[in-house]
């Protein structure tokens, strides 16, 4: 009978710890919308762990999303800052795409024009978004590489969820299934900062909009006891209200700012982190924010005491950032309107059945974004029966085909100008683009580019181009006749050049080009300097035929101010036929290349060495084509090289050899000074001696100010030449063109 007792009084006492342990209360985690101010979850997290208190439920929206998803996966919360801390700031907030990834049509797209807009049925729209948001999503995917083929966010690690809003019917979205980047990237998308994102046939933006503090949500995932971080802004007053950014976020949270008195009620602990001088852009503060979190976890403390003696959770394994290849043994690829499989396959570089990394995968991704062919862009993975991976591509094709884009520039050499641009796709074909440029201002320009894009294999494009300018200049482009026949220093020229060609061309992992092509040329040059004498003013006014092939390598990381890579070009043109303005004309060649490296130390101080040389082939050459050197900041074309020390079209012969070293220390983000020395020797048949190894001829130095701008480089230079003792001084705005 005792024994009977016993084991009844056991199995009691086990049936009561059960029962006990059964009805644990659940502490969910709320984490609100804020952007940047969002950073301050990230320190009270940092204090909850302290307390070791055991999180059962997250529910965030927006950046709480973000932070609240990365945790839920298990990251802990000095991961997650180190993360922020790493995270490229203008890339998140920006539709960054690293250069690397542009073909050379999308290089200079990239980099001459200011704005462009979209224009469709004869009205100029504006871009919907500012941003894709591809940064955002490769990161997060790469951060949750361990949860891939998790489609249940109750089966992560903490149970998570997160809130959208369909912006079609203003109706709160829930997202707790699917694709994990993809659901916290719709919780993000910030309108006008973000695109929508599309979920299972919805349009979806920030859940800020309707949902900003999800208490009920993770109420009815189970949790008892809620504690809630909002690092949204109450209403602001009108002096507070001085920007658009300030005011788009209060109207997106009007609704939210009118219910957070009622969910602050039904929230056990609430920690609010003082944030005021924030906004949701406020990134390079984001140390600060996150030591407002912690502040404000410190002052709930007591109450965070309370729950981490009874509710003190074990230790768990914190992920580790992962750098992973993955084995994509299948890609599958949306049924496209205008482009096929292949040319999806093409632009990711990597094809099935291959182990790639992140970066590979990264790098493929904003190949396909830099054709600017999709509005939209998206991914996630399936595990194959394998155990590698599925790789599912989700893309949405850009309907806008027609865009007017816009650029400012001013130079010593054209002088003033605005650009003016329209761009049409598909114009003929689904890979073509015609691209029309119209610089107005003190010398008239134009550039029309058609072009063919076949990617890896051969490409067909038609240039047609047309410069001009006014300039006093040193040269007479024949070795200083005129000048000493009528005793001058200078003359003054109206030089235009028109010119029109054919061209084949392929390129090589994204970066080395090749082509051939056949070019005409109409130049004329007439000077008013002489129109007093007998002489005639129009020193040439020919139409010349040449065939023309040249390979490219190009690496830099940006084209202005480059921190690192390898530019190298070389060119060939043999001039076939000429109208023969000057009765003299000679079948010649032209041949010249430069070499670039650029290196950075430190993370500020960049090194650039510079080569470069050109000579002419045959008896008689045409002394216009002569290279000029000279003056800085302006767009290059025939053979106008950049020269420190000496004004524009200074220096001229039919070869030369200059070499260049550039120091360009970065002294705060986007503001640099910069010194160059330059050095050369320029001269007639200079490569038939020994003379263009001898001490160089020519020498300048130039010390510079530099800020990267939207609308391109502001450049101020100073430049010298021991030589001469001349001094010169250059402004330059706006990308070249």
């Amino acid at each position: 009978m005792k024994k009977l007792m016993l084991l009844f009084l056991l199995v009691f006492s086990i049936s009561v710890a059960f029962s006990q342990e059964q009805k644990k209360p659940k502490i969910g985690l709320v984490l609100s919308g804020g952007g940047a101010k969002g950073l301050a979850h990230i320190g009270v997290l940092k204090v909850l762990e302290e307390q070791g208190i055991e999180i059962s439920y997250i529910g965030g929206t927006s950046m709480g999303a973000i932070i609240g998803g990365l945790y839920s996966v298990g990251y802990s919360s000095s991961q997650i800052d180190s993360i922020f801390k790493t995270t490229d700031y203008d890339a998140l907030i920006q539709d960054f795409v690293p250069r690397s990834t542009k073909n050379f049509y999308e290089k200079r797209n990239d980099e001459v024009y200011a704005l462009a807009l979209p224009f469709r049925k004869l009205r100029i729209g504006i871009p919907r978004a500012l941003s894709k948001g591809l940064y955002n999503f490769n990161l997060i995917s790469k951060l949750t590489h361990d949860v891939r083929h998790i489609r249940d966010f109750n089966k992560l690690p903490i149970p998570f969820l997160c809130i959208a809003t369909d912006i079609e019917t203003g109706d709160q979205v829930l997202l707790n299934k699917g694709s994990l980047p993809q659901a916290i990237i719709a919780s993000a998308a910030f309108p006008s900062l973000y695109m929508p994102v599309e979920i299972d046939g919805k349009l979806l933006i920030d859940g800020g909009v309707v949902n900003n503090y999800p208490i009920e949500e993770v109420k009815k995932m189970g949790a008892d006891i809620i504690i809630g971080v909002d690092v949204q802004d109450g209403f602001k007053d009108r002096k507070a209200l001085n920007d658009a950014t300030r005011i788009l976020v209060q109207i997106t949270n009007m609704q939210m700012i009118k219910k957070m008195p009622e969910n602050i009620k039904n929230t056990d602990i609430y920690i609010k982190p003082d944030i005021d001088g924030f906004n949701v852009v406020s990134f390079d503060q984001g140390t600060e924010i996150i030591k407002r979190g912690e502040e404000a976890a410190q002052q709930a403390i007591e109450q965070l005491k309370v729950l981490s003696k009874d509710y003190k959770k074990s230790e768990r394994a914190t992920l580790k950032i992962k750098k992973d290849s993955i084995t994509i043994t299948g890609i599958r690829t949306p049924q496209l309107e205008n482009y096929t499989r292949s040319y999806v396959v093409g632009k990711l570089g990597f094809k099935a059945g291959t182990k790639i990394s992140y970066e590979d995968l990264d790098k493929g991704i904003n190949t396909l974004s830099a054709t600017q062919n999709f509005s939209s862009i998206g991914y996630s993975f399936e595990k194959a029966e394998n155990g590698d991976d599925i790789l599912d591509i989700d893309l949405i094709e850009n309907r806008v085909k027609t865009y007017l884009k816009f650029g400012l520039h001013y130079d010593g050499l054209y002088k003033s100008a605005v650009l003016l641009n329209a761009t049409q796709k598909k114009m003929f074909f689904k890979n073509d683009v015609i691209s029309l440029d119209v610089g107005l201002g003190d010398n008239f320009r134009y550039y029309l580019d058609y072009y063919l894009d076949n990617g890896f294999r051969w490409s067909f494009g038609v240039k047609s181009r047309f410069n001009s300018f006014n300039k006093n200049i040193l040269t007479d482009f024949n070795d200083g006749e005129f000048l000493d026949l009528f005793g001058l220093n200078s003359i003054n020229i109206d030089y235009s050049d028109f010119s029109n060609q054919v061209y084949f061309q392929t390129i090589f992992a994204q970066k080395f080009l090749i082509g051939v092509g056949a070019e005409y040329k109409h130049l004329r040059i007439k000077t008013k300097t002489l129109e007093s004498t007998n002489t005639n003013p129009i020193l040439e006014n020919s139409d010349y035929v040449s065939g023309v092939a040249y390979a490219k390598y190009d690496s830099f990381d940006k084209k202005y101010f480059p921190r690192e890579g390898i530019l190298f070009t070389g060119d060939f043109q043999s001039f076939l036929y000429s109208s023969d303005y000057s009765r003299d004309f000679e079948r010649f060649s032209i041949l010249k290349g430069e070499l670039a490296y650029a290196t950075t130390f430190f993370n500020h101080l960049t090194v650039m060495v510079q080569s470069e040389a050109g000579f002419t082939i045959g008896e008689q050459t045409v002394p216009f084509f002569d290279f000029i050197l000279g003056g800085y900041g302006y767009n290059m074309v025939n053979n106008f090289r950049h020269f420190y020390g000496y004004d524009f079209v200074s220096l001229s012969g039919n070869s030369y050899i200059k070499g260049a070293i550039n120091l360009n220390y970065e002294i705060f983000r986007k503001n640099h000074v910069n010194f160059t020395a330059n050095y050369a020797n320029v001269g007639y048949k200079l490569f038939d001696s020994d003379a263009w190894i001898e001490q160089p001829q020519y020498s300048g130095y130039a010390l510079g100010y530099g800020l990267e701008t939207i609308i391109g480089p502001v450049e101020l230079k100073h430049s010298w030449s021991p030589e001469t003792g001349n001094h010169y001084t250059w402004f330059s705005l706006g990308f070249w063109f």
